[in-house]
């Protein structure tokens, strides 16, 4: 699986560089073509020559040669890679790269690499655990980086806990996973809306919902990571979404969502509906702020534009749309009346009554349903995890 691949190694300074030896000689005896880049802290936990005999390639540390000048280029290291994997990743190179310091040959090519990247963090379980880690951790999934879990275990420090870099077999085993998975959509582009919707009832007041965003930002960048071309049309959310084949459009009101939906479907190979629209929409709008009185308010609304229903009046053979349905009861009958009145492929269901579930939480627990009765159950999960549960269905369709 992994013939002719080309991946750089960059190792760091951490006493789990040993295990880089063994990572090197997997993927080379794998097919790969391995490069390593190693930190100059790195070469005080193993030796370079060790390396570069493992790698059948000259170990690269500084950015040029002392003795004849020549330049180790991170740019054309960056453009040759198909993954770089950076094992072990130490808390320092981690927040460096972060912080977008570039002051060694690993972090130059980290900045400048056009390949993804994935890597096994390693450090003791305080500094893993620590605030700082877990935050530029989760900065780096957002970014569209590829995180190998470490293991629980004895450290180095004589302490028990999560820090220990996970065994190079089970590294190789996600690399080859990311090189089976990660191109399954190209040449598709898919359409994913996510949030909620603001109804506006004067300048400053507003109906709308819990919906954060996450579950819809989730499936985009797993659809993406696979190689799709993306069109995540959100909501008023405060996330970030940095992927490059991620393209945005943002809107406020159900209103706005239903006009960049409608024009960008018929050119979408499948439609991924999690956003919470809103149902109803004030009927009048007030120009300026209301004003209390004594006298109870009123607000009628009505109904807003239905997406779902226009896109399945709408799509055409070999078009895939899916729908989402969260329910607080009857919530299997429910979602499957939505999968036939929306003409949905198959349906999402979420219910509140599940802890964990619904909005502004970043785990999941779903029930697929398809027009054919076929039902898949899965525990609670990280909504990334569940994404990619959402979008290998999505590929049996396609």
């Amino acid at each position: 699986m992994l013939a002719g691949k080309h991946i750089i190694l960059g190792v760091t300074g951490s006493i789990a560089a040993y295990k880089a030896a063994s990572l090197v000689r997997l993927l080379v005896k794998e097919g790969a073509e391995v490069k390593v880049v190693m930190t100059p802290l790195a070469k005080e936990f193993i030796t370079p020559l060790t390396m570069a005999t493992l790698s059948k390639n000259p170990i690269l540390v500084d950015f040029y040669n002392p003795e004849n000048g020549d330049w180790n280029s991170h740019v054309s290291l960056g453009l040759w890679a198909d993954l770089y994997l950076i094992a072990p990743a130490s808390a320092n190179t981690i927040g460096k790269m972060i912080a977008g310091v570039a002051d060694n040959l690993l972090l130059t090519t980290y900045l400048s690499a056009k390949c993804p990247v994935m890597l096994a963090p390693a450090m003791d379980l305080d500094m893993y655990r620590h605030p700082a880690t877990q935050r530029n951790l989760e900065v780096l999934r957002s970014w569209g980086n590829w995180i190998v879990e470490p293991e629980s275990g004895e450290l180095a420090s004589g302490l028990i806990g999560k820090g220990r870099m996970e065994e190079p077999e089970n590294i190789v085993a996600r690399v080859k996973e990311f090189f089976a998975s990660s191109r399954d959509l190209s040449g598709k582009k898919v359409l994913v809306t996510a949030g909620p919707t603001y109804e506006k009832i004067d300048p400053v007041r507003f109906i709308g919902n819990y919906s954060s965003g996450k579950m819809g930002f989730a499936l985009a960048e797993e659809l993406a990571n696979r190689g799709a071309e993306v069109v995540l049309v959100a909501g008023p959310v405060s996330l970030k979404m940095e992927h490059p084949a991620v393209r945005r459009v943002d809107v406020e009101s159900a209103g706005q969502m239903y006009e960049a939906v409608v024009a960008e479907f018929p050119t979408c190979d499948a439609a991924i509906l999690s956003a919470a629209v809103a149902d109803f929409t004030p009927l009048n709008r007030a120009d300026h702020k209301i004003k209390r009185g004594e006298e109870a308010m009123r607000v009628d609304l009505m109904p807003t534009r239905d997406i779902a229903a226009e896109l399945g009046k709408e799509k055409k053979k070999g078009q895939v749309l899916v729908g989402f349905a969260l329910e607080t009861n009857d919530e299997e009958n429910n979602a499957l009346s939505k999968l036939k009145r929306k003409n949905f492929d198959f349906i999402v269901l979420n219910s509140l009554n599940d802890a964990g579930a619904g909005f502004g939480v970043d785990t999941n627990k779903v029930t697929m349903i398809d027009r054919e009765g076929g039902k898949r159950e899965f525990g609670l999960k990280s909504k990334k995890a569940v994404a990619k549960d959402i979008v290998d269905r999505l590929k049996e369709f396609l």
